[in-house]
C-alpha cells in the first residue's frame, strides 16, 4: 500500500486486503490507458464486461482515476474492470454541436487556471473557467505567466481587475523564463496531493510542467506573433510525479470551455452579484424594473460592473440550456432503449415460431 501512497492514495477511497489490484491513471490517449501501482507502470485496456456496462463517456476512466485491475507483469500490460469512486471530477461540455460530457481528469485537490499575460487574456474566459473548477470539487488557483514579457507598471492594475472576479482566490504571477513566483507556485504543490492545469493553448502549461519538474518532458512551441494565440503543444493527458511527492496533471489547451453543468458553481463564482441579489426587496426579483433592486442601485452606483452582471446573466441562461438539452437527450435515449428491447422481444418471438 506504501507504493501507492506515492501516487496520492488514501484508505478512505476504498477498503481492500488487497492493495495489488488498485491503480491509478497517468495517462489517456484516447481508448489507450497508461497506469501506475506506485512501482510499475501498464498498458492498459477495459474489459469486455466493463464496456458493455459504459453508458457514456462519464463512465470511462479518466487521468487520475483509481481503478480496480488485472496485472501481467511480465507483459507490462493490465485490464481494466471497475472504476473507483471519485471524490471530485472536471467536465466541461465535448467540443462541437454534440450533447455529450468530456471528462478532462479525477481526484484532484487542486486546479490550476493558467493564462499567459498578453492579449489572450480574456476576464470573461477567467470567469467560466473559475465556475467549471468550483463545479470539479477541486480549489482553483489563478497562474499567470510570462511575467517577464509584461510590463511591470500595468501590473497592479490588472491584478486588481483579476481579484475583482477571482474573489478569494490566490492569484500567482510567474515567468518561466527567469523562475519569479514558481517558488510560490510551489506552495499549493503538496505531497501525495494532485493538482491540475488547465487553460487555452499556448499558454504555458506545458513549459511550467518541466520548469517545476526540473526536467523538458513536455513539448513546447511559441505562441503566434500576430494574434497571441497559442499553437496545440500536448495532445494528450498525463500525470507526473515531482520531485516533493506532489502529482502533476497536463492537459491539452482549451479553445473554448463549455460548461456541463455548475449552477450552484456560479453562486460560489459570482458571490459578489448573489450578496446584492439577496439584498433585493423581492426574493424573484428579475433585477430589471423590480422597485427595491440592490442589483440595479449597485449597477447604478458603480459598485457592480455591468460587464460582470451580463456574464453573470449569460452563463446562468448558458446553463439553463444545457440543462435542457441535456433533459431532451436522456428522453430521447431512454425511448430508444426501449425501443430496441421491443424490436428484440419481437425477434426472439419469430425465432420461436410465433407471429
Amino acid at each position: 500500500m506504501n507504493k501507492l501512497v506515492t501516487l496520492g492514495w488514501n484508505e478512505n477511497f476504498f477498503k481492500t486486503d488487497d492493495p495489488a489490484i488498485i491503480a491509478r491513471v497517468i495517462t489517456v490517449q484516447r481508448s489507450s490507458y497508461r497506469i501506475s501501482d506506485g512501482e510499475m507502470e501498464y498498458l492498459a485496456h477495459i474489459s469486455g464486461k466493463f464496456l458493455n456496462k459504459a453508458n457514456n463517456p462519464m463512465d470511462f476512466p479518466t487521468v487520475g482515476d483509481w481503478v480496480i485491475v488485472d496485472k501481467l507483469k511480465l507483459e507490462q500490460k493490465a485490464v481494466i474492470h471497475q472504476i473507483l469512486p471519485r471524490k471530485s471530477q472536471l467536465v466541461r461540455q465535448a467540443a462541437g454541436s454534440k450533447t455529450e460530457a468530456q471528462l478532462v481528469a479525477a481526484n484532484l485537490d487542486t486546479i490550476f487556471i493558467v493564462s499567459s499575460l498578453n492579449d489572450d487574456l480574456n476576464i470573461r474566459r477567467m470567469e467560466r473557467y473559475i465556475v467549471a473548477v468550483y463545479e470539479s470539487g477541486a480549489s482553483p488557483v489563478i497562474v499567470l505567466t510570462k511575467k517577464d514579457e509584461y510590463p511591470e507598471e500595468q501590473l497592479p492594475e490588472l491584478i486588481s481587475q483579476m481579484e475583482s472576479v477571482a474573489i478569494g482566490i490566490p492569484i500567482i504571477v510567474v515567468s518561466s523564463v527567469t523562475g519569479e513566483g514558481i517558488q510560490d507556485l510551489r506552495a499549493y504543490l503538496n505531497p501525495a496531493e494532485t493538482v491540475a492545469l488547465i487553460g487555452s493553448s499556448g499558454v504555458g502549461k506545458s513549459t511550467l510542467v518541466n520548469v517545476l519538474l526540473e526536467q523538458n518532458v513536455q513539448k513546447t512551441k511559441d505562441i503566434r506573433s500576430d494574434d497571441s494565440r497559442g499553437r496545440h503543444t500536448t495532445t494528450h493527458r498525463e500525470m507526473f510525479v515531482l520531485t516533493n511527492g506532489s502529482l502533476l496533471i497536463d492537459t491539452p489547451g482549451m479553445r473554448e470551455l463549455q460548461l456541463w453543468d455548475g449552477e450552484e458553481a456560479v453562486d460560489a463564482a459570482f458571490e459578489d452579484v448573489e450578496d446584492f441579489a439577496s439584498a433585493c426587496f423581492f426574493k424573484d426579483c428579475q433585477h430589471d424594473t423590480e422597485p427595491g433592486c440592490r442589483v440595479r442601485e449597485a449597477l447604478d452606483s458603480g459598485e457592480l460592473s455591468q460587464e460582470r452582471f451580463d456574464s453573470y446573466q449569460k452563463l446562468l441562461r448558458e446553463l439553463a440550456f444545457e440543462k435542457r438539452k441535456q433533459d431532451q437527450k436522456a428522453q430521447l435515449e431512454e425511448k430508444n432503449k426501449w425501443k430496441q428491447r421491443s424490436k428484440n422481444a419481437k425477434a426472439a418471438y419469430q425465432q420461436r415460431g410465433f407471429k
